[in-house]
């Protein structure tokens, strides 16, 4: 009897995984699933390890002491028994589709769907600097907004580079929540807990006593009001309250990864599977990573990793709009400055082509038989049923340029056109 000890994006990590048991005198076998896996994770096939179960437990902890221990949300066991496709990503065992990508796509663009984000992580920050440290340690004005208000924003480093893209919950006058891309825990809190030596401010990773459920689509206020004590309606967008949910405390914000109206519920880690459970009781229906990344795509929102990384700036990557000069000192605020009055030399842009070829990460773009740059995301729109890419590229090229990407060896006409790509029923800012 063979058991899977892990699910892989591709097979060249569970070759390593294979060669590393086998060093231990373990029988190893690989098998490819039928899954398609989007681009985001950089393939297009996913893979199980097997070994025997008499070696399952040895195998364990092989890998274990080797570093390779993934982390599982408060609804793994939810997610295995709904038929979820179960795939490590950012450290955490993740659903990348239960029906399938293209029909949680279309669920979440005309209905609601709901999505497990309980791998993002959550910062406390209190004291009396909370709020002067906040807005030191990201690029967008935080102390402009109000109580009960929530900031998309970028957090950089001396070079101006992205440490992480995040959300900034302002909760009272001396508490203050971060919330960070899960890949990006451990640096984030190190960067941050470096730059509080300065304030007056305690920090602590909250990350695994929360829960984080995304419902998300444009009836997703109908479906969510009659279950709980908040009226919805009062919380706009991108701002936040805290009540109930199903009897359940926690912060409901009208927040999302999605392009269309919806809400985020931090819950406590040990009740968050009673609110899930609850929420497909009302008839709202999971969907995966696969389909989150799409709609994120679609909505014209960045990727960390993918989009922009440590090398890339907010400026390069078209976000200027949060980074506030004028609200005073923040760090990373010299070399952004430097980079704004020399010019930008690359940014992103968004493409759309008419080829049903798919543009993938990494992939390089031409212009007039030059290397412009290359693309950071891409994939099918089911929702303009066309493909889509974010690409970062030369500072020159204008709106309505026509580009080349080379795919498959073939060079595709790619638009440049403004993003969002798609806009649903997201709201705007009050």
């Amino acid at each position: 009897m063979w058991k899977i000890i892990k699910s892989t994006i591709g097979e060249l990590e569970a070759q390593l995984i294979q060669k590393f048991l086998e060093a231990y005198g373990i029988p190893v076998v690989i098998q490819k699933t039928d899954v398609f896996v989007h681009p985001i994770f950089g393939s297009s096939a996913q893979c199980e390890v097997l070994v025997p179960e008499e070696y399952y437990e040895e195998a364990c902890n092989l890998l274990q002491k080797e570093g390779t221990k993934v982390k599982y949300t408060p609804l793994y066991e939810d997610h295995v028994k709904l038929g979820a496709k179960m795939v490590e990503f950012a450290g955490y065992y993740m659903p990348l589709q239960y029906e399938g990508i293209v029909a949680e796509v279309n669920l979440v663009r005309k209905e609601v769907g709901m999505f497990d984000v309980s791998h993002m992580g959550e910062f406390l920050c209190e004291g009396p600097d909370a709020i002067s440290f906040a807005n030191y340690a990201v690029t967008n004005d935080f102390g402009s907004i109000r109580f009960g208000d929530v900031i998309y924003t970028a957090m950089c480093n001396e070079n101006g580079g992205f440490v992480d893209d995040l959300l900034v919950y302002k909760i009272a006058p001396e508490k203050v929540m971060f919330v960070v891309n899960a890949a990006n825990i451990t640096k984030d809190f190190n960067h941050l807990s470096k730059l509080a030596q300065k304030f007056k401010v305690t920090l602590k990773d909250i990350s695994d006593e929360t829960g984080l459920i995304a419902v998300q689509g444009p009836k997703a206020q109908e479906k969510l009001q009659p279950h709980t004590n908040l009226n919805l309606e009062d919380i706009g967008f991108y701002s936040f309250a805290e009540g109930e949910i199903f009897g359940v405390k926690g912060i409901i914000s009208r927040t999302g990864y999605t392009g269309e109206d919806g809400f985020e519920l931090y819950l406590p880690a040990n009740e968050t599977t009673f609110v899930w459970r609850k929420l497909l009781e009302i008839g709202i229906k999971p969907a995966g990573l696969g389909a989150r990344d799409v709609l994120r795509l679609e909505a014209g929102l960045l990727l960390y990793g993918n989009d922009m990384d440590d090398t890339v700036t907010p400026l390069e990557a078209g976000i200027s709009w949060a980074v506030k000069f004028e609200k005073g000192d923040f760090f990373g605020k010299d070399a952004l400055l430097k980079q704004k009055e020399e010019g930008l030399k690359r940014r992103l842009r968004g493409l759309t082509f008419e080829s049903k070829l798919v543009p993938r990460h990494g992939m390089e773009v031409y212009k007039d038989g030059q290397r412009i740059g290359h693309v950071t995301s891409g994939t099918f729109s089911p929702t303009l049923n066309k493909s889509i890419a974010f690409a970062l590229v030369d500072a020159n090229i204008k709106l309505g340029d026509v580009v080349q990407v080379l795919i498959r060896d073939k060079y595709v006409d790619g638009t440049v056109v403004k993003t969002p790509f798609y806009r649903g029923s997201v709201r705007s800012k009050k």
